[in-house]
């Protein structure tokens, strides 16, 4: 594919605002879901006839259900603090882009049908009639929103572009224009467990290479156990950890942790996906027959805790969402919060001295971190205040002898995000990717300069897989993102403390 053609800005441009470039953006839009992929989910397979009153009903239904939304939807005084906040408005120009400008494609419609201004005097509080371009705009501009919610930390009223960004992809699914990635996704995880469509055969194969591979590495034995009934921890980690770089470094980074550590531990290949793209698309029903998988698959193996591995939205959903929709998890041992992220459980073995890291393993680096939006902004990882800003970098810093924070307003819950998060990490998106993912670009062209940075960490397996793609883009090196337990697989001293 070729490379897309665009203005990377100097240093400290970053956080300006762009020059307007209206409609830039307009055709941008992911594949729509097939027929099966949508009627597989319980989806019209197409645009249904009388979508423009069905998806007003949906509207209202949404609105009775989630309260939230109406409000986000009344709040908004147009004060502009959100404007220049959203990385795609930076990366890109198109002011659609702007979180405001973005809301308003649903206000619009929600003011026109559900406030009284808005029947009565449409033009004057800015309300439109639901037609096909409308429509055209919502598939465009939604599925240009990766509902990071950064912009929400700036809104003094706390508005949730991402839950109405949600709300308008469900109301596109009820009418039979669903996108082609997620719901493919989605199918494949009802079906076989996993994003990529893994048969256990295929997965079982895959963990036996890993063991080959580990032992040719280091001499020891280090297991990959497969649906083992009894073992202590289930984890559940992304697909994409299987095969892909860097992610699949991070899953040998698990399993000599669990094997340094002594803890029994085993993948369900039944559940074996921690992610879960119903998120994007807003679809509760849909996260809950995933999130059932995962309490099937631990009630069967009998396992005493479950284990997230690195990725930023399965963590947000098992932390913000299991309970309610797959709980309650009585049959694990009470002393084990559910879910736990492997972030955590390491951090806990290091801080008590159950597993011994030579740092200088990973002196060949230069390492900084980057937050992810879904563990920054919509999670509280960690028992110590700020634990999902702090633990990650002690894991870091137990692991390397050299880490670098990028500047203060580029990390933490203001973290901007890689670019390719909320169910946008598609080639057709890739220009929309690329052009997003340049705050966060800059943020480490900045690190580098000053501090000679030369890889950079994350823990959510759509960051690492985003940044892969578009870091050529920006001149950096592909093998520049790396795993935390990438660092922890360097670093471990396997028979040490055994």
């Amino acid at each position: 594919m070729a490379k897309v053609e665009f203005k990377v800005p100097t240093v400290g441009e970053y956080l300006t605002t762009p020059d307007l470039q209206p409609g830039v953006m307009a055709k941008s839009a992911p594949f729509k879901a097939a027929p099966r992929h949508q009627q597989a989910l319980g989806f019209p397979g197409e645009l249904v006839e009388d979508w423009e009153q069905r998806a007003v009903a949906k509207l209202a239904e949404l609105l009775k259900k989630y309260r939230s939304l109406r409000v986000h939807l009344d709040a908004c005084v147009k004060c502009g603090s959100c404007a220049d906040k959203c990385h795609y408005f930076l990366g890109t120009g198109d002011p659609k882009n702007m979180p405001v400008a973005r809301q308003d494609l649903l206000r619009s419609i929600y003011r026109r049908h559900f406030t009284l201004a808005g029947k009565l005097f449409p033009r004057l509080v800015g309300a439109r009639d639901l037609d096909p371009s409308v429509l055209e705009e919502w598939y465009s501009y939604f599925h240009q929103c990766s509902q990071c919610r950064r912009c929400s930390v700036f809104c003094p009223y706390g508005i949730d572009t991402a839950e109405i960004s949600m709300a308008a992809r469900e109301i596109l699914d009820e009418i039979g224009v669903g996108q082609k990635y997620c719901n493919e996704i989605l199918g494949k995880v009802h079906t076989l467990g996993n994003n990529l469509g893994l048969p256990p055969p295929a997965l079982a194969n895959t963990l036996e290479g890993l063991e080959e591979d580990v032992k040719e590495d280091t001499g020891v034995e280090v297991r990959f156990p497969l649906d083992v009934q009894g073992a202590e921890v289930l984890l559940i980690p992304p697909s994409a950890d299987f095969f892909a770089e860097p992610h699949i470094d991070g899953l040998i980074g698990y399993a000599k942790v669990f094997h340094q550590a002594g803890v029994s531990w085993t993948l369900s290949s039944y559940a074996s996906e921690a992610a879960n793209f119903a998120l994007f698309i807003g679809n509760y029903e849909q996260m809950r027959k995933v999130a059932l998988r995962i309490r099937k698959a631990a009630i069967d193996l009998k396992v005493k805790r479950i284990i997230v591995g690195e990725c930023g939205h399965a963590w947000r959903v098992a932390y913000s969402f299991w309970n309610t929709l797959a709980g309650p998890f009585d049959f694990l041992d009470p002393r084990y919060p559910v879910p736990q992220h492997i972030i955590e459980f390491t951090h806990d073995l290091i801080e008590r001295g159950a597993i011994k890291l030579d740092k200088e393993a990973n002196d060949q680096m230069r390492v900084t971190f980057h937050d992810s939006c879904n563990v920054a902004r919509a999670t509280r990882m960690g028992a110590r205040p700020g634990g999902q800003f702090v633990l990650p970098r002690e894991v870091i810093k137990a692991s390397c002898n050299h880490f670098f924070d990028m500047a203060p307003e580029t990390i933490g819950e203001k973290t901007f995000c890689c670019g390719g998060g909320g169910g946008l990490l598609t080639d057709e998106l890739l220009e929309l990717r690329v052009k997003g993912a340049l705050p966060r670009m800059q943020a480490l062209r900045e690190v580098q300069k000053e501090h000679g940075v030369t890889h950079m960490a994350a823990i959510c397996a759509i960051c690492k897989s985003q940044f892969s793609k578009v870091l050529p883009y920006y001149e950096f090196p592909m093998e520049t993102i790396v795993s935390v337990h990438q660092l922890v697989s360097n670093a471990i001293q396997l028979g040490t403390n055994s």
